[in-house]
Protein backbone atom coordinates (compact mmCIF):
# COMPACT_ATOMS: atom_id res chain seq x y z
CA UNK A 1 0.00 0.00 0.00
CA UNK A 2 1.28 3.30 -0.70
CA UNK A 3 2.16 5.90 2.02
CA UNK A 4 1.89 8.83 -0.54
CA UNK A 5 -2.22 10.33 0.67
CA UNK A 6 -5.17 10.28 -1.43
CA UNK A 7 -6.36 14.12 -1.97
CA UNK A 8 -10.13 14.38 -2.05
CA UNK A 9 -12.03 18.17 -3.07
CA UNK A 10 -15.28 18.66 -1.62
CA UNK A 11 -16.07 17.08 2.18
CA UNK A 12 -20.10 15.99 1.66
CA UNK A 13 -21.43 12.81 1.46
CA UNK A 14 -19.32 11.29 -1.39
CA UNK A 15 -16.20 13.08 -0.34
CA UNK A 16 -16.86 11.35 3.31
CA UNK A 17 -18.10 8.16 1.79
CA UNK A 18 -14.61 7.85 -0.68
CA UNK A 19 -12.76 9.09 2.07
CA UNK A 20 -13.83 6.21 4.49
CA UNK A 21 -13.17 3.90 2.00
CA UNK A 22 -9.84 4.77 1.41
CA UNK A 23 -8.76 4.86 5.27
CA UNK A 24 -10.73 1.86 5.55
CA UNK A 25 -7.85 0.31 3.31
CA UNK A 26 -5.18 1.61 5.00
CA UNK A 27 -4.32 4.81 2.74
CA UNK A 28 -3.95 7.96 4.28
CA UNK A 29 -6.24 10.82 2.72
CA UNK A 30 -6.17 14.57 3.07
CA UNK A 31 -9.67 15.80 2.74
CA UNK A 32 -10.11 19.42 1.73
CA UNK A 33 -13.33 21.82 2.09
CA UNK A 34 -14.10 25.37 2.54
CA UNK A 35 -14.53 25.87 6.58
CA UNK A 36 -14.27 24.39 9.97
CA UNK A 37 -17.33 23.83 10.23
CA UNK A 38 -18.19 21.67 7.31
CA UNK A 39 -14.58 19.72 8.06
CA UNK A 40 -15.95 19.02 11.53
CA UNK A 41 -19.06 17.33 10.06
CA UNK A 42 -16.80 15.32 7.95
CA UNK A 43 -14.59 13.41 10.27
CA UNK A 44 -17.44 12.60 12.14
CA UNK A 45 -19.39 11.75 9.06
CA UNK A 46 -16.03 9.86 8.19
CA UNK A 47 -16.00 8.18 11.88
CA UNK A 48 -19.24 6.70 11.80
CA UNK A 49 -18.68 5.49 7.92
CA UNK A 50 -15.47 3.32 9.06
CA UNK A 51 -17.69 1.98 11.96
CA UNK A 52 -20.28 1.55 9.53
CA UNK A 53 -17.99 -0.59 7.22
CA UNK A 54 -16.05 -2.75 9.89
CA UNK A 55 -19.11 -4.13 11.34
CA UNK A 56 -20.33 -5.13 7.74
CA UNK A 57 -16.61 -6.33 6.83
CA UNK A 58 -16.03 -4.10 4.10
CA UNK A 59 -12.38 -3.34 5.31
CA UNK A 60 -9.52 -5.95 5.43
CA UNK A 61 -9.51 -7.02 9.13
CA UNK A 62 -5.24 -7.09 9.26
CA UNK A 63 -5.23 -3.46 7.87
CA UNK A 64 -5.45 -0.46 10.57
CA UNK A 65 -7.26 2.25 9.47
CA UNK A 66 -5.40 4.94 7.03
CA UNK A 67 -4.65 8.81 8.75
CA UNK A 68 -7.04 11.24 8.27
CA UNK A 69 -5.99 14.95 7.47
CA UNK A 70 -8.80 17.80 7.21
CA UNK A 71 -7.51 20.78 5.23
CA UNK A 72 -8.47 24.30 3.70
CA UNK A 73 -5.95 24.68 1.18
CA UNK A 74 -3.79 22.31 0.08
CA UNK A 75 0.54 22.50 0.65
CA UNK A 76 2.63 23.10 -2.12
CA UNK A 77 4.84 20.40 -1.49
CA UNK A 78 1.80 17.60 -1.42
CA UNK A 79 2.50 14.47 -3.67
CA UNK A 80 -0.39 12.41 -3.95
CA UNK A 81 -1.33 9.04 -5.40
CA UNK A 82 -4.29 10.54 -6.76
CA UNK A 83 -6.93 13.65 -6.54
CA UNK A 84 -10.57 12.72 -6.24
CA UNK A 85 -13.15 15.92 -7.00
CA UNK A 86 -16.70 15.76 -5.49
CA UNK A 87 -17.24 18.69 -5.13
CA UNK A 88 -21.27 20.18 -5.96
CA UNK A 89 -22.83 18.76 -9.37
CA UNK A 90 -22.32 21.84 -11.00
CA UNK A 91 -20.39 22.17 -14.30
CA UNK A 92 -18.73 25.56 -13.88
CA UNK A 93 -18.10 24.50 -9.99
CA UNK A 94 -15.92 21.21 -11.36
CA UNK A 95 -14.14 23.14 -13.96
CA UNK A 96 -13.12 25.34 -11.48
CA UNK A 97 -12.16 23.28 -9.39
CA UNK A 98 -10.52 21.06 -11.96
CA UNK A 99 -8.76 23.56 -13.46
CA UNK A 100 -6.86 24.91 -10.40
CA UNK A 101 -6.08 21.31 -9.67
CA UNK A 102 -4.44 20.74 -13.13
CA UNK A 103 -2.18 23.69 -12.27
CA UNK A 104 -1.12 22.89 -8.76
CA UNK A 105 -0.48 19.01 -9.09
CA UNK A 106 2.83 17.70 -10.50
CA UNK A 107 2.74 15.86 -13.53
CA UNK A 108 1.57 12.47 -13.73
CA UNK A 109 -1.22 12.28 -10.71
CA UNK A 110 -4.43 11.18 -11.77
CA UNK A 111 -6.90 14.05 -11.90
CA UNK A 112 -10.38 11.86 -10.86
CA UNK A 113 -13.69 13.64 -11.10
CA UNK A 114 -16.69 12.11 -9.30
CA UNK A 115 -19.41 13.38 -11.75
CA UNK A 116 -22.37 11.45 -11.92
CA UNK A 117 -23.33 13.01 -15.92
CA UNK A 118 -21.53 15.92 -16.70
CA UNK A 119 -19.92 14.71 -20.08
CA UNK A 120 -15.83 14.46 -19.02
CA UNK A 121 -14.88 16.14 -22.65
CA UNK A 122 -16.35 19.08 -21.59
CA UNK A 123 -15.07 18.67 -17.76
CA UNK A 124 -11.05 18.92 -19.59
CA UNK A 125 -11.58 21.67 -22.05
CA UNK A 126 -9.75 23.73 -19.72
CA UNK A 127 -7.35 21.76 -18.49
CA UNK A 128 -3.49 22.27 -19.03
CA UNK A 129 -3.18 18.10 -19.24
CA UNK A 130 -6.50 17.02 -20.13
CA UNK A 131 -5.04 13.34 -20.67
CA UNK A 132 -4.39 13.13 -16.88
CA UNK A 133 -8.36 13.28 -16.23
CA UNK A 134 -10.96 10.30 -15.98
CA UNK A 135 -14.31 9.46 -14.38
CA UNK A 136 -14.79 7.34 -11.69
CA UNK A 137 -18.68 7.09 -10.40
CA UNK A 138 -19.01 5.83 -7.20
CA UNK A 139 -21.90 4.70 -5.96
CA UNK A 140 -23.23 5.53 -2.06
CA UNK A 141 -22.52 4.68 0.18
CA UNK A 142 -19.07 4.26 -1.17
CA UNK A 143 -17.54 2.38 1.02
CA UNK A 144 -20.24 -0.78 1.10
CA UNK A 145 -21.17 -0.64 -3.09
CA UNK A 146 -18.26 -2.30 -4.93
CA UNK A 147 -19.45 -1.84 -8.40
CA UNK A 148 -17.42 1.64 -9.79
CA UNK A 149 -17.89 2.99 -13.16
CA UNK A 150 -14.91 4.71 -14.64
CA UNK A 151 -15.81 6.85 -17.58
CA UNK A 152 -12.33 7.14 -20.52
CA UNK A 153 -12.52 10.56 -21.82
CA UNK A 154 -11.83 10.90 -26.00
CA UNK A 155 -8.59 12.63 -24.40
CA UNK A 156 -7.77 10.25 -21.08
CA UNK A 157 -4.43 8.43 -21.47
CA UNK A 158 -4.07 4.72 -21.44
CA UNK A 159 -2.20 5.03 -17.96
CA UNK A 160 -4.16 7.32 -16.06
CA UNK A 161 -7.22 4.75 -16.91
CA UNK A 162 -4.71 1.93 -15.95
CA UNK A 163 -3.48 3.86 -12.42
CA UNK A 164 -7.43 4.72 -11.71
CA UNK A 165 -7.78 0.81 -12.22
CA UNK A 166 -5.45 -0.20 -10.21
CA UNK A 167 -6.42 2.24 -7.30
CA UNK A 168 -9.67 1.17 -7.31
CA UNK A 169 -8.81 -2.58 -6.83
CA UNK A 170 -6.58 -1.83 -4.14
CA UNK A 171 -9.74 -0.97 -2.10
CA UNK A 172 -11.53 -4.07 -3.50
CA UNK A 173 -13.77 -2.53 -5.62
CA UNK A 174 -15.03 -3.99 -9.36
CA UNK A 175 -14.32 -1.19 -12.32
CA UNK A 176 -15.94 -1.57 -15.34
CA UNK A 177 -15.09 0.72 -18.24
CA UNK A 178 -17.43 2.62 -19.97
CA UNK A 179 -16.96 5.58 -22.82
CA UNK A 180 -17.93 9.21 -22.45
CA UNK A 181 -21.58 10.79 -22.79
CA UNK A 182 -24.18 12.53 -20.40
CA UNK A 183 -24.95 10.26 -17.38
CA UNK A 184 -22.93 7.54 -18.77
CA UNK A 185 -24.77 4.59 -18.04
CA UNK A 186 -25.85 4.35 -14.55
CA UNK A 187 -26.97 8.38 -14.12
CA UNK A 188 -28.73 7.88 -17.80
CA UNK A 189 -30.43 5.07 -17.21
CA UNK A 190 -31.57 5.35 -13.09
CA UNK A 191 -31.89 9.06 -12.50
CA UNK A 192 -34.89 9.57 -15.60
CA UNK A 193 -36.73 6.34 -14.19
CA UNK A 194 -36.27 8.05 -10.61
CA UNK A 195 -37.54 11.10 -12.24
CA UNK A 196 -40.83 9.01 -13.33
CA UNK A 197 -41.35 6.72 -10.22
CA UNK A 198 -41.60 10.86 -8.34
CA UNK A 199 -44.08 11.63 -10.89
CA UNK A 200 -45.71 9.10 -10.54
CA UNK A 201 -46.63 9.71 -6.37
CA UNK A 202 -46.68 13.31 -7.81
CA UNK A 203 -49.83 12.43 -10.00
CA UNK A 204 -51.13 10.27 -7.02
CA UNK A 205 -51.26 7.00 -9.14
CA UNK A 206 -49.45 5.39 -6.49
CA UNK A 207 -47.71 5.92 -2.84
CA UNK A 208 -44.10 5.77 -2.25
CA UNK A 209 -44.84 2.62 -0.26
CA UNK A 210 -46.38 1.00 -3.20
CA UNK A 211 -44.25 1.94 -5.74
CA UNK A 212 -40.64 0.98 -3.89
CA UNK A 213 -42.80 -1.85 -2.98
CA UNK A 214 -43.51 -3.06 -6.95
CA UNK A 215 -40.17 -2.49 -8.02
CA UNK A 216 -38.48 -4.30 -5.38
CA UNK A 217 -41.17 -7.21 -5.75
CA UNK A 218 -41.42 -7.47 -9.32
CA UNK A 219 -38.56 -5.90 -11.02
CA UNK A 220 -36.01 -7.11 -8.31
CA UNK A 221 -34.54 -2.99 -7.87
CA UNK A 222 -33.15 -3.54 -4.08
CA UNK A 223 -33.90 -0.67 -2.26
CA UNK A 224 -37.14 0.48 -4.94
CA UNK A 225 -36.66 4.28 -7.04
CA UNK A 226 -37.70 6.33 -4.18
CA UNK A 227 -35.25 4.97 -1.59
CA UNK A 228 -32.52 5.08 -3.71
CA UNK A 229 -33.30 8.88 -4.34
CA UNK A 230 -32.94 9.44 -0.33
CA UNK A 231 -29.62 7.64 -0.65
CA UNK A 232 -28.50 9.55 -3.30
CA UNK A 233 -29.65 12.83 -1.74
CA UNK A 234 -32.97 14.97 -3.40
CA UNK A 235 -30.99 17.48 -4.54
CA UNK A 236 -27.70 15.80 -5.87
CA UNK A 237 -30.37 13.95 -8.06
CA UNK A 238 -32.45 17.21 -9.50
CA UNK A 239 -28.57 18.91 -10.15
CA UNK A 240 -27.89 15.45 -12.16
CA UNK A 241 -31.43 15.53 -14.01
CA UNK A 242 -30.96 19.32 -14.62
CA UNK A 243 -27.31 18.57 -16.00
CA UNK A 244 -28.67 15.72 -18.55
CA UNK A 245 -31.89 17.72 -19.49
CA UNK A 246 -29.31 20.45 -20.71
CA UNK A 247 -27.00 17.86 -22.49
CA UNK A 248 -29.39 15.39 -24.35
CA UNK A 249 -31.83 18.35 -25.24
CA UNK A 250 -34.34 16.21 -23.43
CA UNK A 251 -37.15 17.78 -21.75
CA UNK A 252 -38.72 14.66 -19.89
CA UNK A 253 -35.22 14.42 -17.93
CA UNK A 254 -35.65 17.69 -16.14
CA UNK A 255 -37.11 17.93 -12.28
CA UNK A 256 -39.97 16.50 -11.57
CA UNK A 257 -42.33 19.55 -9.54
CA UNK A 258 -42.58 17.05 -6.45
CA UNK A 259 -38.64 16.80 -6.52
CA UNK A 260 -38.29 20.30 -6.67
CA UNK A 261 -40.64 20.90 -3.89
CA UNK A 262 -38.65 18.73 -1.54
CA UNK A 263 -35.94 20.21 -2.10
CA UNK A 264 -37.17 23.27 -1.98
CA UNK A 265 -38.49 22.51 1.15
CA UNK A 266 -35.02 21.01 2.75
CA UNK A 267 -36.09 17.24 2.68
CA UNK A 268 -33.07 16.14 1.30
CA UNK A 269 -33.13 12.53 2.02
CA UNK A 270 -31.12 10.28 4.03
CA UNK A 271 -28.52 13.61 5.22
CA UNK A 272 -31.42 15.74 5.99
CA UNK A 273 -33.29 12.86 8.19
CA UNK A 274 -36.06 13.51 5.77
CA UNK A 275 -37.22 13.24 1.75
CA UNK A 276 -39.34 10.23 0.35
CA UNK A 277 -39.12 8.56 3.99
CA UNK A 278 -38.85 9.64 7.71
CA UNK A 279 -35.15 8.79 8.94
CA UNK A 280 -34.88 11.07 12.30
CA UNK A 281 -31.27 10.94 12.64
CA UNK A 282 -29.30 13.34 10.96
CA UNK A 283 -26.40 11.78 9.00
CA UNK A 284 -23.78 14.28 10.75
Amino acid sequence: MSTDPLVIIGAGVMGTGIAALALGHGMPVVLLDVSPAILDQARRRVRRSLRHGRLMGSFPADRPDGALTTVETLGADLRPVAVIEAVTEDASTKVKTLTQLSEFLPPGVPLITNTSSIPLSELAASLGRPAELVGVHFMNPAYLVEMTELVRGSLTDEATVTAATALLRSWGRRVVVVHDAPGFVTSRLLHPMINEAVRLVGAGTAGVEEVDALMEGCLGHRTGPLGTADLIGLDNLADSLRELAQRTENPSYQPCDLLLSKVAQGHLGRKSGRGFYEYGDVLS
